[in-house]
């Protein structure tokens, strides 16, 4: 198994939705908001080169909306998802499977693209997972998600043939050392990919813990459907991965791209930042 971090450029959200209840006057340290109050964030996804195995986790926020929708998120730098495959040698025509870990737009956005008229997948040659729990929640979405939920992102992928779900159980095995753990705080069923890599094991954290501005239990975004059970939820992977010990795979955090943890007075902190060409 080989991995790789994919860079797909940045977008900015408002910083207080982000931190949720935490004042901007502690946050801001962390992730400093411009004029408008809106922070940059990354949109990192994660390539596992597994034999014959080519697997995509999420896709970005993609580039089909139209210039209205783009002008809320403010999407800057040079990266594209395109660009980052490419630097290793590859083609989405290369991916087999793309594995979202849920269907908001920032998340899946890529996994569709406009011909014409027509909403086709990215990746004409993978497979797209899913779990039935979440996709049932993502095309029937609340009045406070739907927003984050785009039929032109979603429905596309049914429609292609392509779609496949995964057993919506924690900790079931997608692939060799692949292993998927599902959280519910966030979004109704999330998926985290748990990765054995080089005698690490790696959890890519989607939106449970954007970034490590997060790892304080409190900081909790307000985009959360559920925060108590993320508190929950944040708790006992937070001390899993302590004791492990694992490596952290941030999606969001526009600088850093892994960490591992250590016990402070303050509780679970960073200990170290690294990059999975480190490892």
């Amino acid at each position: 198994m080989k991995l790789y971090s994919i860079e797909t450029g940045f977008f900015k959200l408002d910083g207080g939705a982000m931190f949720g209840v935490v004042p901007k006057s502690i946050w801001h340290k962390l992730n400093p908001a411009d004029e408008n109050n809106m922070c940059t964030w990354a949109m990192r996804c994660l390539l596992i080169e597994d034999g014959k195995r080519l697997i995509l986790v999420d896709t970005g926020i993609g580039n089909k909306q139209d210039a209205k929708f783009f002008s809320y998120y403010y999407l800057h730098g040079n990266d594209t998802l395109d660009k980052s495959l490419a630097a290793y040698g590859f083609h989405r025509d290369d991916i087999t499977d793309v594995f979202l870990t849920h269907l908001h737009f920032d998340h899946c956005g890529g996994a569709i693209v406009r011909e014409g008229d027509n909403l086709v997948p990215a990746f004409k040659n993978a497979k797209y997972w899913s779990n039935e729990s979440h996709w049932a929640w993502a095309t029937q979405p609340n009045e406070r998600e739907k927003a984050s939920f785009l039929s032109d992102n979603i429905l596309p992928i049914q429609q292609s043939g392509q779609l496949n779900f995964i057993d919506g159980f924690d900790g079931v095995a997608f692939a060799d050392n692949f292993h998927v753990r599902f959280v519910n705080g966030h979004t109704d069923s999330m998926m985290l990919p748990q990765l054995r890599y080089k005698d690490h094991t790696i959890l890519y954290m989607a939106d449970l813990l954007p970034s490590i501005g997060h790892l304080p239990i409190p900081y909790v975004m307000a985009y959360d459907m559920f925060p108590l059970t993320t508190l929950t939820e944040k708790k006992a992977f937070l001390q899993e991965a302590l004791d492990k010990p694992y490596v952290l795979f941030f999606e969001h955090d526009p600088k850093v791209e892994c960490a591992t943890l250590q016990l402070t007075e303050k509780g679970i902190r960073v200990k170290d930042t690294l990059r999975l060409a480190d490892l």
